[in-house]
């Protein structure tokens, strides 16, 4: 987990580099580190959004899965077999 920075904190931060670094070549080093936080959230996004696609991914899969059980376990198609069978039965007998 990462750690609470707070004002006093950056400014503690802000104070050791002006003294490490220099104030001519600060801009230069902040702008680095600025390009360095600008690629690690884009690598964080592309993983988190690769995450989300796989769990779409499942949760579409369970879906079709239970719409072909619905299908299988359809009670109107085993009604709609169980007159026809009935509806040939009596076409039978009327027959004979």
């Amino acid at each position: 987990m990462l750690p609470q920075l707070g004002f006093v904190e950056f400014l503690l931060i802000a104070i050791v580099a002006l003294v490490v670094v220099g104030p001519r070549d600060l801009p230069a080093m902040l702008r680095k580190a600025g390009g360095w936080v600008a690629k690690a959230r884009g690598m964080a996004r592309e993983f988190q959004g690769a995450f989300d696609d796989m769990g779409r991914e499942v949760e579409l899969e369970e879906l079709r899965q239970e719409i072909e059980q619905i299908k299988r376990a359809n009670p109107v198609t085993a009604i709609a077999d169980d007159l026809k069978r009935t509806e040939d039965e009596m076409r039978d007998d009327a027959a004979s």
